[in-house]
C-alpha cells in the first residue's frame, strides 16, 4: 500500500463535510501498516455549528480530539454499532486512527475486541495506566461519560476524576502545526502498543484478511459458504471475528452491504433497487431498504435526495 484509500464510503454527504472542514488520511509508519489502515487527520475553524454523520466501518478507532479551548483528551472506539453523530462548533482539531478490521487485538491482546464494541473508553482503560503517560483530567463534554467510565472503573475506586487518559500523548498528537509532526506522533505512540505474541499477531493477520475479503468479493452472499472456501466451520469464523473484529462475520457482511447501497443512492443516478438487492444477495427490495433504513434513518431514495 503506497497511499490511504480515498474513498469517502460511510460518510454521510461528504461532499458536505469537505466544504465544512480540513480531511485527510495519511498512512502510519510500514510495521503498523499490516494492522492499521489509516491515519485520519480533521481540522476546522467554522462560524457556524456542523453537524456530521458517519456509517462505522467494523472497525476500531483511537481518536485524539481537542474542542475550542478545552483539554485534548484521547478515547479507544470500538467497532459502532449504530449511526455516529457528532456536532462541530467553533475550531478544533481531531486525529484519529483507524484499525483494519481484525487488526487491533494485537495492540490491547488481553482482551477479546467484542469487549470494546459499541463503546467509547479513556486509552488507559483499553491499553492500561502504566503503558502511557497521562494525566489526571476533569470530564469534559465529548469525552466517555459516566457510564462508559463506571463499566471500568476499578474496584473501590469512588473518585469523580478520569483515570489517567493519556491526556500528554493527546497533548503531543494534537498541538503541533506541522502534520507530518502529528503523524510522527500517531507513530511513536502505537508502535510500543504491538505487543501480541506470534499466535495473536498470527490470529490478527488471518482475521484482516477474512474481513478484507468480505469488503472486496461481492460474490459473498452467506457465511456459511464463505466459512466452508476458507476451509473453517462456521462456529470456529464466528470465535476469530468476536476476538480480533469485535463483530461477527454476518454484520461485516451485512454492513458493506449497506455502505454500497448508501454509496449508489448518493451518487445522483436513478437506481433500479430491485436490482442492487439482487446484486448485493439480498432476496428481496424488501430486506435491502429495511437494512438502509434501520441504519441511516431513512430509505435509500430519501437518503440520496
Amino acid at each position: 500500500m503506497t497511499a490511504p484509500r480515498r474513498d469517502t464510503r460511510g460518510i454521510v454527504d461528504a461532499r458536505g463535510l469537505l466544504t465544512q472542514v480540513r480531511f485527510r488520511r495519511r498512512l502510519p509508519a510500514a510495521p503498523l501498516r499490516p494492522y492499521v489502515e489509516h491515519y485520519w487527520l480533521i481540522d476546522w475553524d467554522l462560524a457556524e455549528p456542523y453537524a456530521t454523520h458517519v456509517v462505522p466501518h467494523p472497525s476500531v478507532n483511537v481518536v485524539f480530539q481537542r474542542y475550542a479551548d478545552r483539554r485534548g483528551f484521547g478515547e479507544v472506539a470500538g467497532v459502532g454499532l449504530e449511526l455516529f453523530s457528532q456536532k462541530l462548533v467553533g475550531r478544533g482539531r481531531v486525529c484519529g486512527v483507524q484499525f483494519r478490521p481484525g487488526g487491533f487485538r494485537p495492540f490491547a491482546p488481553g482482551r477479546p475486541v467484542t469487549d470494546w464494541t459499541g463503546r467509547r473508553l479513556p486509552l488507559d482503560a483499553v491499553f492500561g495506566s502504566g503503558e502511557r503517560p497521562g494525566c489526571r483530567a476533569d470530564r469534559t463534554e465529548g469525552s466517555v461519560g459516566r457510564a462508559g467510565w463506571d463499566a471500568v472503573r476499578p474496584e473501590g475506586d469512588e473518585g469523580d476524576a478520569f483515570r489517567p487518559d493519556g491526556c500528554a500523548v493527546a497533548h503531543g498528537v494534537l498541538e503541533p502545526a506541522d502534520e507530518d509532526a502529528r503523524v510522527a506522533a500517531l507513530d511513536a505512540f502505537l508502535t510500543p502498543l504491538l505487543r501480541g505474541g506470534p499466535r495473536v499477531l498470527e490470529q490478527a493477520e488471518l482475521a484482516v484478511r477474512l474481513a478484507d475479503r468480505i469488503r472486496r468479493d461481492r460474490t459473498i452472499r452467506r457465511v456459511a459458504e464463505f466459512a466452508r472456501d476458507e476451509g473453517m466451520s462456521v462456529r470456529a469464523l464466528q470465535r476469530l471475528f468476536a476476538g480480533y473484529v469485535g463483530v461477527s462475520p454476518k454484520w461485516v457482511l451485512l454492513r458493506h452491504r449497506v455502505h454500497e447501497a448508501l454509496e449508489r443512492a448518493a451518487s445522483g443516478a436513478e437506481a433500479d433497487w430491485a436490482a442492487v438487492a439482487a446484486e448485493l444477495g439480498y432476496s428481496d427490495q424488501a430486506h435491502l431498504i429495511r437494512d438502509v433504513t434501520a441504519t441511516v434513518g431513512v430509505s435509500p431514495t430519501a437518503y440520496g435526495r
